[in-house]
């Protein structure tokens, strides 16, 4: 295993390299050109497989392709492989998954997006790592977000055999951790695909717990599909450890999975370090809390950036300025994002947040109105049990800001 200085040596001349090639894209770049393409006729035997393949290949070149309604591009595209496997004797499986083994795809080679800037992707492959420019009929498709390929992506691409390549298909996605657009409310921002879990780092001190945006980030793991883990770290901060495992307590009995830990005194590091062994991880957090500074004490040649917490706002530095995958030496990945002070919950109505606070909708049925918000209506069997001590304040009050936040 390569000792930290190499890593980090490693590491400075691949970003090295990655500037150097978004320059000379960005010096070359040519004004985007409207293609179209004759999509009526019908897929026939093999040879009308073979044909439609071809062309598929040559579209970067044909002034033939016409852009496509939103989802419709990717729905004659996947019908386009099923017809294809179904010809060469192969499962027709709509995710393809099966079909797309390194160099066995008519699309290029198999790999995995590990990083992501400027129309740019450095993608892994069996073959080594290729900083890949990004098919312009996919940046031009109208999905609903802003962002076509992500960290975490599979993907295939073709190589030009110089270290540089191109993104042609972008495999279906098992999960998605997404948030909505800085300037296209409308629109979504994947920040990354296909991880297994989210790892919410809040801390106890510097910045203070928050529980509302742990109630955020648990509800955004469920809808996108992420099993949530919840670190509580700097308990070294505090003068009674019993105060912090009270303050979990409410998730604890929801039976949400929960660590302490500290980076300064190495509490809790031997169990993160099995959590995040042989899967793909995501860290959130805000900013300050100490995400790279556990990750550097679970494996110290990653050569994280870490800062430390502004004494005047007693607000965190953003130390991570865009998602980035590392690969851990005892297997598996981690996803560092962004510190981010509001968790977006895109296309979340009023009348469904109920669902992701159990011990909320668990009462909700002894309320007087079916509709009852829990807000303020009389007969409400929420607010009651709040009263009564049988519901968490702290659960309760992240709830009703979040309610009054969604549209």
């Amino acid at each position: 295993m390569a000792t930290p200085e190499e890593q980090y040596r490693q590491r400075h001349e691949a970003d090295e390299a990655f500037r150097k090639v978004r320059k000379q894209i960005k010096r070359n770049r040519q004004p985007d050109v409207v293609r179209r393409r004759d999509w009526t006729r019908l897929v026939g035997d093999t040879e009308d497989i073979e044909k439609l393949t071809q062309d598929e290949e040559l579209a970067g070149s044909l002034d033939t392709q016409r852009i496509m309604p939103r989802g419709e591009q990717e729905r004659r595209q996947a019908n386009r492989l099923l017809a294809l496997a179904a010809s060469q004797g192969q499962p027709a499986d709509a995710n393809a998954e099966s079909s797309h083994e390194e160099g066995a795809s008519p699309h290029g080679r198999r790999g995995l997006v590990v990083e992501v800037s400027s129309g740019l992707c450095r993608v892994e492959s069996a073959g080594g790592v290729c900083i890949c420019t990004i098919r312009g009929g996919l940046s031009r498709a109208e999905t609903g977000m802003t962002n076509l390929v992500t960290v975490g992506d599979q993907v295939l691409f073709e190589p030009d055999g110089a270290g540089q390549g191109m993104v042609e298909v972008v495999l279906p996605r098992r999960s998605v951790l997404a948030r909505p657009d800085v300037f296209h409310s409308h629109l979504q921002q994947v920040i990354v695909a296909n991880a297994e879990q989210l790892l919410i780092v809040a801390s106890w001190r510097e910045p203070a717990f928050w529980p509302e945006l742990v109630d955020r980030y648990l509800i955004t793991a469920e809808r996108g599909g992420l099993a949530p883990v919840i670190c509580l770290n700097k308990i070294d901060l505090s003068e009674d450890v019993a105060a912090c495992h009270a303050a979990l307590r409410p998730y604890r009995e929801l039976g949400y999975p929960l660590i302490l830990a500290s980076a300064q005194n190495g509490a809790g590091i031997d169990e993160l370090r099995r959590l995040l062994r042989g899967h793909m991880t995501v860290l959130a957090g805000l900013s300050g809390v100490g995400k790279s500074s556990l990750l550097s004490a679970v494996e110290p040649g990653l050569q994280l950036r870490t800062s430390t917490v502004s004494e005047r706002r007693h607000e965190g530095r953003h130390t991570t300025t865009q998602v980035s995958l590392l690969r851990l030496g005892m297997g598996g990945f981690v996803v560092d994002t962004p510190g981010i002070r509001e968790f977006g919950l895109a296309g979340l109505r009023r009348s469904e947040l109920q669902r992701f606070y159990p011990e909320i909708a668990a009462l909700a049925g002894g309320c007087r109105f079916d509709d009852c918000s829990h807000l303020g209506e009389p007969g409400c069997a929420v607010r009651a049990a709040l009263g009564r001590g049988m519901l968490a304040p702290a659960r309760y009050h992240a709830y009703a800001k979040i309610y009054d936040d969604l549209a």
